[in-house]
């Protein structure tokens, strides 16, 4: 090859200069329009607190290797596949990737192939862009005879410089608030999209730490309970009777908002069983089942945990307060069954940490398995549920905690049709209506439950209850929380995506009373009421809190009244808030200031 012109390799020298400049911008600007921004939403300081951060990557490994076009191409493409992954686990569960994820990667893994991956059409662009970039510079190469120069050993001093430097925030993330990215807890998707994907997410960093209360000694938390009002004792029942909590995947009673009618009714046989009914409240949308199980099991609540965390890998340690600790105190054999992978959620870790003597998970299923749209169907998980009991040690009272799969999204099977449609617009919402059909044989399946146990002999009480609402089309959605066209809601409708139904249904009296409406980190000490059981010092300033303040979850908390506050107001509820936080921290955090007592029933 012939020796390179002036002019040739002038022009090669700054089309590595330019590379070399505009790839960390390039890529910042290329994640954002994948997940929803365009280049001139973004003010300078959040377009360099994400540029230093591409730029710690890219420097260093264009230090590292001397090839510059090549960690470019690495670059984009490293932060395409960000972006998209953040698109599609935004998508379905409600919230972008957060650092606490990467701790259920495997459950992540499992549920992956349920769901429908696709490229938007910014990611076919981003595509088309990257490859003709790549394409031309190629050529450029190739015509300049740029493939035998080699960057000069002062340029790839400084780009390791560079890149040292672009290091600081990445590992000091509390710098880049100087730079305007700012975090959302209750919103995340929507401070990625403004503040940027990297950047946003290596700020989160900050959350990993559960911020301490002012005060979470021994002596305050006492007084705390001192002052709870424990006037609303144990119902009557009889003696330690057996206990079924049933947790349905992704149960949401769409009829009761009053703004859609169906083919079908959804819940014609629990209707028919004569249970309570109630409302309860989630802290998660979508998805997030653990964190649910977690509010239920242990009386703590998210809204005081990061966004997105997940307190089974997080939170829960050897010996942690639970219902099943607490029912193990009073002689119960402890179970839990869920008819999925046992590592799902690391519950095969986590179970034991909470008191549970055994775990029973898809591979121990004894009975004859049949699906739905992919997943073990309630029929079966019932059908164990079942043989449990009728295996059960007689007069030793059992515990079973089920979380049940069938209804778990995605919703798009062709080979599982949907029999349930929206009567105000049948077919417009397939995967909706593929839910509601899953839904309605789950209202069918109960009815097995409530023959087999009206003839049980031993006395059997049955809580079930939603995890969380199902992720469908957000038209859909719009249209049952009854929101304008421009999809905008007031708290009251905002806190609505979190509302899910349960039930009361035992083989005894239950008291004849309307069923309160409760946030789920309350709902578990219904269950020791309703079993005529005395609740721990905690179950006592629970119940005294639910009575002010019925509903706190992680996206807002309700009144008596009804009335929807946002976390971001202070107001007369804050000082009880407050005062919870204090005492759950105590709970989890407290080690030598912890009041072990106060987590057990009295002696």
């Amino acid at each position: 090859m012939e020796p390179l012109t002036p002019k040739a390799l002038r022009r090669a020298k700054w089309v590595m200069r330019a590379v070399l400049v505009l790839t960390p911008l390039t890529s910042f600007y290329m994640m954002q329009f994948i997940f929803g921004g365009l280049p001139w939403d973004y003010s300078p300081g959040v377009t360099l607190a994400n540029y230093i951060c591409i730029g710690a990557v890219f420097f260093l490994l264009t230090a590292l290797t001397n090839r510059v076009l090549l960690c470019s191409l690495i670059t984009h493409l490293l932060c395409f596949i960000w972006a998209m992954a953040n698109y599609f686990v935004n998508l379905y569960r409600g919230l972008p990737i957060l650092p606490w994820d990467f701790t259920a990667l495997r459950t992540a893994v499992a549920v992956a192939g349920s769901y429908d991956l696709y490229l938007t059409w910014q990611m076919g662009a981003s595509l088309t862009i990257l490859a003709g970039i790549a394409v031309l510079i190629v050529r450029m190469v190739r015509q300049s005879g740029v493939r035998r120069m080699r960057q000069t050993r002062l340029v790839r001093a400084g780009c390791l410089l560079l890149g040292l430097v672009c290091v600081q925030p990445v590992v000091n993330t509390g710098t880049l608030g100087a730079f305007g990215v700012a975090t959302d807890v209750w919103d995340p998707a929507a401070s990625y999209r403004s503040s940027g994907i990297v950047a946003t997410f290596l700020r989160n960093f900050q959350f990993m730490e559960v911020q301490q209360p002012a005060d979470f000694s021994e002596g305050y938390i006492r007084s705390l309970l001192a002052r709870a009002d424990s006037a609303s004792g144990p119902a009557a029942a009889p003696e330690t009777p057996n206990i079924l909590v049933i947790m349905s995947e992704s149960w949401a009673d769409f009829e009761s908002f009053g703004t859609l009618t169906f083919s079908e009714p959804l819940t014609e046989h629990i209707d028919a069983s004569g249970a309570l009914r109630g409302t309860a409240y989630a802290s998660v949308f979508g998805a997030g089942t653990s964190a649910s199980e977690f509010e239920f099991l242990t009386g703590n609540s998210m809204a005081f945990l990061p966004s997105g965390s997940i307190p089974y890998q997080q939170y829960v340690t050897d010996g942690s307060a639970s219902l099943a600790r607490t029912l193990a105190a009073y002689g119960y054999r402890c179970v839990a069954f869920h008819p999925g992978q046992e590592s799902s959620w690391q519950r095969n870790s986590a179970y034991p940490k909470l008191g549970f003597d055994e775990f029973y998970s898809e591979e121990d299923i004894q009975v004859p398995v049949t699906t739905a749209h992919g997943y073990i169907s309630d029929a079966t998980d019932y059908a164990e549920v079942i043989r449990l009991f009728e295996e059960k040690e007689p007069g030793q009272p059992l515990f079973l905690f089920n979380v049940t799969i069938q209804n778990h999204g995605s919703y798009t099977d062709p080979d599982y049709p949907a029999t349930v449609t929206v009567n105000e617009a049948p077919g417009l919402y397939p995967k909706a209506e593929q839910y509601l059909t899953l839904v309605n044989q789950s209202d069918e399946d109960f009815q097995l439950l409530v023959d087999f146990f009206s003839s049980y002999e031993e006395p059997t009480l049955i809580l079930m209850f939603g995890d969380h609402q199902p992720s469908v089309e957000e038209e859909f959605l719009q249209a049952v929380y009854g929101l304008p066209e421009d999809g905008s809601m007031t708290m009251e409708q905002y806190m609505g995506k979190y509302r899910v139904p349960y039930l009361v249904w035992a083989n005894y009296d239950l008291p004849a009373e309307q069923a309160p409406t409760l946030s789920l980190n309350f709902l578990g000490q219904q269950v020791l009421r309703y079993a005529g059981l005395e609740p721990t010092g905690y179950g006592t300033y629970l119940n005294d809190l639910a009575a002010a303040l019925p509903v706190l979850t992680f996206p807002g908390y309700q009144d008596p009244a009804g009335n929807a506050y946002s976390h971001l107001e202070t107001n007369d509820y804050t000082p009880l808030i407050e005062a919870y936080r204090a005492f759950q921290y105590n709970n989890l955090f407290g080690d030598e200031e912890r009041a072990d007592d106060l987590y057990l029933p009295a002696a």
